[in-house]
C-alpha cells in the first residue's frame, strides 16, 4: 500500500532541495524517486542535482527535466597511489565549486545519495550551516557515505543491518526510493495463480543484468537452454547489453524459445509486470524494485561490485526466503537451467517467495525521507 500523501503542515511551504552525487544508476535513481516525490508536495518547490556531469547523469536527468550542475572530482578508490594524491589535490577545488552552487541556488537541504561527487557538495554544506541528510542504498555502505557520516545531521538506510558507525538519533530506516515509474506496475503487480502454462500463457523470465548487460548471465543462458525443459511453454525477456544482443537473440532462435532481447529496456516496469521470475544482479535499486512489486527472483551478484556488496544485500533477503541467490563463481548452465524450471513447476514455490519479498518491501521510502527533509530544514530556520 502506498503512503497516504496529506500534506502536513511542515510542509505547507516550499522546499529547496539539493541532491549530490550519482554516477552510477544505484546512486542516480534513489535520488530520482526522492526528488520526484519533493515535486508531488508542493508546486514551488524546487530540486536540482550536483554531479560529475557524465554522459549517463546527463541523459537520465536531462530526460527527467531535472536541473543538474557539475562539479570537478576524481574518484579516490582503486587507484594508484600517484592518482589518488592528485584525486585528493583536487578536494580543495571541488568543495570550492560547491560552495559557489550552493550559495546560488540557496538550498534548504542537502542530500547526499553516494557517489563521490556528493562528498564536496555536503562538505560545503557543513561548511555554511546548510542541513545535510545521506541516504545509503546498501548493505556495505560506499566509502563516501562512511567519510560523510560525521557531517550528516540524518542518515536514512535501506537495511536494517546496514553497516554504517553512526549515532542513532543520525540514522532512519527508510528503505530504497522507488521511481514512480515503477508504481503503476505496483498498483497492477498481482501473484500469478497458474499452476499449469501454455504456450498462449507461458512462464515468463525477466532476465536483466544492468543496464550494460552482464556478459557472464548472458553466456550461462544460452548454454541453459538446452537443458531447461517445457520450453515450449515459456517465454523470455533478455535486456543483454550492446555486445551480445545478437548472440543472445541467435541462441533463442536456434532454440525455438519465444523471447524478446534487446540492448537496453527503457519501459522496466512492463517487464516487470508480466515476469514470473526475475534473473539479475543484486543491486540496490533494482532489489527495492522487485520487493515492492513481489516477484520472485534469482540473485546473481556483480563479484567486482565494491566490498562485495551486492552479494551482502542479496543475502538479507534469501535468508528471510525472500529470494534466491546463485554466485558468480557457481554459476553453470545445468545449474540454472535446472533453477528455472523449479521455479516454472512449482506454484508454491513462485507464491511463498513472492509474500516473503513483499514483508520486506518500502513502498513509501521517498515519502518517508521528504517528510524528514522538511523536518530538517524547518530545525535550520
Amino acid at each position: 500500500m502506498l503512503p497516504d500523501k496529506t500534506q502536513t503542515k511542515e510542509q505547507e511551504r516550499s522546499l529547496s532541495l539539493i541532491i549530490a552525487g550519482g554516477g552510477t544508476g544505484g546512486h542516480l535513481f534513489p535520488g530520482i524517486a526522492v526528488a520526484e516525490e519533493v515535486m508531488a508536495v508542493h508546486a514551488d518547490n524546487r530540486v536540482r542535482f550536483i554531479g560529475t556531469g557524465n554522459p549517463f547523469e546527463t541523459r537520465i536527468l536531462g530526460h527527467r527535466g531535472f536541473e543538474h550542475h557539475h562539479i570537478r572530482v576524481k574518484h579516490l578508490k582503486g587507484k594508484s597511489i600517484f592518482r589518488q594524491i592528485t584525486a585528493l589535490a583536487a578536494i580543495p577545488k571541488s568543495i570550492a565549486a560547491s560552495v559557489g552552487i550552493l550559495r546560488t541556488t540557496r538550498p534548504n537541504v542537502v542530500l547526499g545519495v553516494g557517489g563521490y561527487s556528493a562528498g564536496p557538495v555536503v562538505l560545503a554544506a557543513w561548511m555554511l550551516g546548510i542541513p545535510r541528510a545521506l541516504h545509503e542504498q546498501n548493505v556495505i555502505p560506499g566509502m563516501t557515505n562512511r567519510m560523510l557520516s560525521a557531517f550528516a545531521d540524518r542518515i536514512y538506510v535501506s537495511f536494517e543491518g546496514t553497516r554504517l558507525k553512526a549515532g542513532r538519533n543520525k540514522l532512519v530506516l527508510t528503505g530504497n526510493p522507488v521511481r514512480h515509474t515503477i508504481r503503476p506496475a505496483l498498483e497492477d503487480s498481482t501473484f500469478s495463480k497458474t499452476a499449469s502454462w501454455t504456450p498462449q500463457n507461458p512462464f515468463t523470465v525477466f532476465i536483466v543484468g544492468g543496464s550494460q548487460g552482464a556478459h557472464r548471465i548472458n553466456t550461462t543462458v544460452m548454454a541453459a537452454l538446452a537443458y531447461i525443459k517445457f520450453k515450449d511453454n515459456m517465454a523470455f525477456i533478455h535486456q543483454t547489453g550492446a555486445a551480445d544482443e545478437h548472440d543472445v537473440a541467435k541462441a533463442y532462435g536456434d532454440h525455438h524459445v519465444a523471447a524478446t532481447v534487446k540492448p537496453f529496456f527503457n519501459q522496466m516496469e512492463k517487464h516487470y509486470r508480466k515476469a514470473d521470475l526475475v534473473i539479475c544482479r543484486a543491486g540496490a535499486s533494482t532489489i527495492a524494485e522487485l520487493a515492492v512489486l513481489g516477484k520472485c527472483v534469482l540473485f546473481i551478484p556483480y563479484p567486482f561490485a565494491a566490498d562485495d556488496h551486492q552479494a551482502a544485500n542479496a543475502r538479507q533477503f534469501v535468508s528471510a526466503g525472500a529470494a534466491e541467490m546463485i554466485l558468480e563463481k557457481d554459476l553453470t548452465a545445468q545449474g540454472l537451467a535446472q533453477t528455472i524450471t523449479s521455479y516454472a513447476s512449482s506454484h508454491q514455490k513462485r507464491r511463498s517467495m513472492a509474500e516473503n519479498i513483499r514483508k520486506l518491501a518500502r513502498p513509501e521510502a521517498a515519502h518517508t525521507i521528504v517528510e524528514d527533509l522538511y523536518k530538517l530544514s524547518n530545525a535550520k530556520d
